[in-house]
């Protein structure tokens, strides 16, 4: 049975890019958006996170992250507001993060969502600062790299979701921090809003 929303517009995968993607290698699809099941939500995409690592999922060979098919939903981190829910976790109304892909309407299991705190953050951190990237940053620096007061921390990407925490907190730990970064513009926001002690532009090499 169809939910009282109505429709919803998804993207899929048309083909596989060759090279650079384009629009041309995905479709918009629309149908009928489903009342969710026992135990699943259904969530109006507020958010949308695209990231880097998505460019390997349209690749058919096999990397860390399983390929995306052709016909099939791309996925994609979302902010949602729920909708409605057979979750008791969940009401109408919760704002929640998770894996849901790219559809303007999701339904989908509850226990792969994290309720937000509305008011903690702006809702687009928990797809960036808050969410995987700034994870990911934590992760190599705390865990992994652990700098020390009186090195030098290279950051490549600078300027991305992970690299520009990674340096920030690489340059807490006291380390000196040297980004690298596409263009004078970029290098400029590195080091004037991130405060790294200096930044390559390796298109200037």
């Amino acid at each position: 049975m169809s939910s009282t929303v109505g429709t919803r517009r998804s993207i899929v995968l048309k083909r596989r890019p060759r090279r650079e993607p384009s629009a041309a290698d995905f479709e918009m699809r629309q149908d009928a958006v489903p009342n969710p099941a026992a135990g699943e939500v259904l969530t109006r995409t507020i958010f949308l996170s695209i990231d880097p690592y998505m460019r390997g999922r349209l690749r058919e060979q096999q990397t860390y992250a399983v390929a995306v098919r052709i016909g099939e939903v791309m996925t994609g981190e979302t902010v949602g507001e729920v909708i409605e829910s057979a979750d008791p976790r969940f009401a109408p109304g919760d704002v929640v993060v998770g894996a849901r892909g790219w559809q303007t309407h999701i339904v989908g299991p509850g226990d792969r969502l994290v309720k937000l705190d509305c008011h903690a953050a702006p809702l687009s951190a928990y797809l960036g600062v808050l969410g995987m990237p700034g994870a990911t940053a934590f992760t190599g620096v705390t865990e992994i790299c652990k700098p020390q007061k009186g090195e030098t921390f290279v950051v490549s990407a600078a300027s991305g979701a992970v690299g520009s925490v990674a340096g920030q907190l690489a340059k807490r730990a006291g380390a000196r921090v040297v980004g690298v970064a596409g263009g004078p513009e970029k290098c400029l926001w590195v080091q004037d809003s991130l405060s790294f002690d200096a930044c390559v532009d390796h298109r200037s090499l």
